[in-house]
């Protein structure tokens, strides 16, 4: 501020100088200021320089031949940045969302809960639900709250969609060993369905072989009932075969990524469970005895255990009892689980 004051005063006092001694005045001027130019090529202004600039863009017509250090069209690029700088200070008035009253902090939540589980809806359509649920409120006023409406944290969840409306027509494929005994190695190959989570078909080899597991797709799949996706990993033991015999069957197959096995949820899910339910409590002998064993657990998994993802119901569709009797507890699995009925 005092550096733009004696500007000023030092211009007052040239008021009185005569036009010789201002000519040589500018001119030593404009001689330092080249010299500062080429030292200086890019001089930091600071604002009240700026200021000045813009008072004499203002005020004196020939403005640009006294210009120096910056060119004319940063001083009118400063001219308008100031433009909106001042708008921008008028308008930063708040605005309220949704016009006039505000809305309860609970339709707030209803109108993001179905913003964000609803992607494809817009305002008309959030706001017809909300007028069946006795709501008055605006669709402007929706769609301006949907803005802030914050997305689903999961995208997993849309992808878990995809699969619940696609899983009539999907199945998977997988192998699990098992160790004996005898500290031998057995192989436990099985397809599972997506839909009801169902176990198509599952053997117990100790040399699995492209061959074999192509005569296990066969065994399968008879009668033209193949899916319409198979999922199985890159799997060395499918070799060129597998997938050759997959085509052959008219089945698109879908491989997961390399050392992802969340690709092939199901499976795993199911490899999971069949170890903690059964494989855990028990040591398989030989092949025959783990044969016996699986074929027991996946009675036990179709018929008796119940499943989250199939809203706490079974595979087989268990019937619900409507008897009023005792409740008598039936052995599973050796004793390892229990099924439970009225008794009629």
């Amino acid at each position: 501020m005092f550096d733009l004051f004696r500007l000023w005063f030092g211009a007052m006092i040239r008021i009185f100088h005569t036009q010789r001694s201002l000519v040589l005045e500018n001119l030593a001027l404009r001689q330092q200021l080249v010299v500062l130019k080429l030292k200086h090529p890019k001089p930091k202004l600071n604002p009240l320089d700026k200021l000045f600039w813009l008072g004499a863009r203002r005020f004196w017509p020939q403005w640009k031949e006294a210009l120096v250090i910056v060119l004319p069209d940063t001083v009118v690029r400063w001219h308008r940045s100031g433009f909106k700088l001042y708008w921008a200070m008028l308008c930063r008035v708040r605005k309220r969302v949704g016009g006039g009253r505000r809305i309860s902090r609970e339709l707030r939540g209803l109108i993001f809960q179905m913003a964000s589980e609803n992607p494809t809806w817009g305002a008309p359509r959030i706001h017809g639900e909300l007028l069946m649920l006795g709501f008055e409120v605006s669709e402007t006023t929706i769609s301006r709250w949907m803005r802030r409406a914050p997305r689903h944290p999961e995208p997993a969840q849309r992808w878990l969609a995809f699969l619940r409306n696609h899983r009539e027509a999907i199945a998977a494929m997988d192998f699990f060993a098992v160790p004996t005994l005898t500290f031998n190695v057995l192989y436990c190959f099985f397809i599972i369905s997506h839909d009801r989570r169902r176990i198509l078909h599952f053997n117990v080899t100790r040399h699995p072989t492209s061959t074999w597991i192509v005569q296990q797709l066969r065994e399968a799949f008879p009668y033209q009932s193949t899916p319409k996706f198979l999922i199985f990993d890159h799997d060395a033991k499918y070799g060129l075969d597998v997938p050759a015999a997959i085509r052959s069957m008219k089945i698109a197959r879908v491989q997961t990524s390399v050392q992802s096995p969340w690709q092939n949820g199901v499976a795993e899910r199911w490899v999971g469970s069949c170890r903690r339910e059964l494989l855990d409590q028990v040591i398989p002998l030989n092949e025959r005895h783990l044969k016996r064993l699986l074929s027991q657990y996946v009675s036990y998994y179709h018929d008796d255990r119940t499943h989250l993802g199939l809203d706490k119901q079974t595979p087989a569709r268990r019937a619900l009892s409507v008897e009023s009797g005792r409740v008598i507890s039936r052995r599973r699995l050796g004793g390892l689980h229990h099924r439970y009925d009225r008794a009629a």
